[in-house]
């Protein structure tokens, strides 16, 4: 059930009627006519633009249509009333016995409530995290890896068949650099001193492995030239880092369906036949770039190079596929991997990426665009950073990752619900603050404090009713605006959802439950002061089996809302 699409739909077949008797002509484009919650609350519980948009191609005056569709409106038994404001707005009220059935609908349906076929089985594959294979998660893919998550289970709330996947990059020259530093910690478990220089890892994160290596190998590495380890310490230590940033992703609550390796790209054909399909297209040439915009660099010389014409969509210069010396740009095998995400048959792809990554956006849907041939869109979401603080001050870093704070870091402090609310809490490509003491404050300014609480009171009210014998299966009633204004709420959740799935953006349900949260909040509070709004009153057990429904049908709507964020709704404050 979708109230707005329902009166949305009322809204369109009144036009229909007027078009039948004459008042509109025919053949108007409804497209752009839209049902919506009003700006304030006290001009209506919805409002349609509907005269608006179509006065001009109507030759009509925009309020004279609009009071005949308030007419048209009006007659329906859910319309309390239609009310033209302004130059041609019209506000709609709706009657009470509308929310009372939009809190029916919620107990009946349950964690169904809300659940969309927008999007009608289509295949998505949600790239996120991703992180380079050389250590622990930090706070930066900490964020990315909540988002791509949340994204992911939004999606298939509404509809998508989603797969999560996560890219190894595990070809290019800092898992060298990896295997030096895990070759260091290997002779330091022979007993040897090292020193940690050209930009290899020093984080202590890396000592179980340079002794796990010693347990594998024994001496047999030790005194040997790179030629004879390199390879063998190579592999061992990506999948080292791999198990470890698999434990990671579990402690956050994180399951990919999918890890795909950069590795297997190279030597296998894979890299030249993406290529290959480019230039079927005629979209691989050879030629010279213009110098880089602004200040030019001292090392520049103008080469001829094996390009790929990606401004011919939409990108705003050509992009290198091979380096002077002919092995691939990091760019070649990035192609290579969104050419078999394309083979594979998706219908959609999202690729999550770190603030870094924002100059690499249009050269990406570029290459998407043209192996897909247009049919399958790219959406890049870029995560900015996130600033720790704990006691006033900045965070420090982790001794044991060396130079930055670990996903492992947060969820140690605060736990994993709290990290992944408070990553929702703003929009991707905002930066986030992060307080490590305000997010465990238990007060309205703690957004997953504020909302876990009402899911946690409304339990609370439930075990009272069930050890005092109240029937939890009678239906709502509403008496109060207080109480209204709850099951208005609830009745945007569908819309919201929707909304949410379309836009790729989770944050919106984080937001979401803290105004519904809120709405709850402020109707047991007025309870306090009058007693006949209570959820649960010993002395009339009927009537509160009628308030409790309202707030089972919150504690529904706020689960699922959770379950999309990956947050466990609590029951009881500790």
């Amino acid at each position: 059930m979708n109230l707005f699409t329902d009166i949305h739909r009322l809204v369109i077949e009144a036009l229909d009627t007027l078009t039948e008797d004459g008042a509109l002509p025919e053949g108007l484009a409804y497209d752009n006519v839209t049902v919506e919650p009003p700006r304030d609350p006290a001009h209506g519980d919805m409002a349609t633009n509907a005269a608006m948009v179509l006065a001009k191609p109507a030759g009509r005056k925009p309020r004279d249509i609009a009071e005949a569709l308030a007419g048209h409106l009006a007659t329906d038994e859910r319309i309390a009333l239609a009310e033209v404001a302004g130059p041609g707005f019209l506000n709609l009220r709706l009657s009470e016995s509308v929310w009372q059935g939009v809190v029916q609908e919620v107990l009946a349906e349950d964690a169904g409530y809300g659940r969309a076929d927008m999007g009608q089985g289509r295949r998505v594959n949600v790239e996120y995290v991703s992180a380079n294979p050389t250590g622990p998660l930090h706070v930066g893919h900490t964020r990315g890896a909540v988002f791509g998550d949340a994204l992911a289970s939004l999606l298939d709330f509404a509809g998508w068949t989603v797969t999560r996947e996560y890219y190894i990059n595990d070809g290019g020259g800092q898992v060298d650099v990896l295997a030096r530093s895990v070759y260091l910690r290997y002779l330091e478990a022979h007993g040897q001193e090292v020193a940690f220089e050209d930009g290899t890892y020093p984080g202590d994160y890396l000592i179980e492995v340079g002794a796990r290596l010693k347990e594998l190998h024994g001496d047999a590495f030790v005194g040997q030239p790179e030629s004879v380890w390199m390879e063998e310490v190579r592999t061992f230590a990506v999948e080292a880092m791999m198990d470890l940033i698999r434990t990671d992703l579990a402690v956050l609550g994180v399951e990919m369906d999918s890890f795909f390796s950069e590795k297997s790209l190279y030597g296998t054909g894979r890299i030249e036949a993406a290529i290959e399909d480019l230039d079927g297209k005629g979209l691989i040439y050879r030629g010279t770039l213009e110098p880089p915009k602004g200040k030019m660099p001292e090392d520049w010389e103008p080469r001829e190079q094996m390009l790929f014409r990606s401004t011919a969509h939409g990108d705003d210069v050509d992009r290198p596929i091979r380096k002077s010396d002919e092995s691939w740009t990091y760019f070649a095998p990035d192609i290579a991997y969104h050419y078999d995400k394309v083979s594979r048959g998706y219908d959609e792809l999202i690729d999550v990426f770190g603030a870094d990554h924002g100059g690499y956006v249009k050269r990406m849907k570029a290459a998407v665009a043209a192996l897909s041939e247009g049919a399958v869109p790219l959406d890049v979401k870029l995560c900015q950073l996130v600033k720790l603080y704990k006691d006033g001050e900045p965070f420090k870093m982790s001794k044991r990752a060396g130079t930055f704070i670990t996903l492992r870091d947060v969820v140690d402090e605060v736990g994993p619900d709290v990290t992944r609310f408070v990553m929702l809490t703003r929009k991707n490509d905002a930066p986030l603050d992060f307080d490590f003491d305000k997010v465990l404050e238990q007060s309205r300014d703690n957004p997953v404090f504020y909302v876990q609480y009402a899911h946690a009171r409304i339990r609370s009210v439930m075990r009272k009713a069930e050890a005092a014998g109240i029937a939890l299966d009678e239906p709502p009633r509403l008496e109060d605006d207080a109480e209204l204004a709850v099951a208005k709420k609830l009745a945007e959740w569908p819309r919201l959802v929707e909304i949410a799935a379309r836009s790729h953006e989770p944050h919106r349900i984080a937001f979401y439950l803290y105004e519904l949260a809120g709405d709850f909040h402020a109707l047991w509070n007025k309870g306090n002061e009058s007693p006949h709004l209570r959820f649960h009153r010993d002395d009339a057990p009927e009537a509160s089996a009628g308030k409790i429904a309202l707030a089972r049908a919150v504690a529904i709507v706020i689960s699922a809302g959770l379950g999309i964020l990956g947050v466990t709704p609590v029951e009881e404050m500790r």
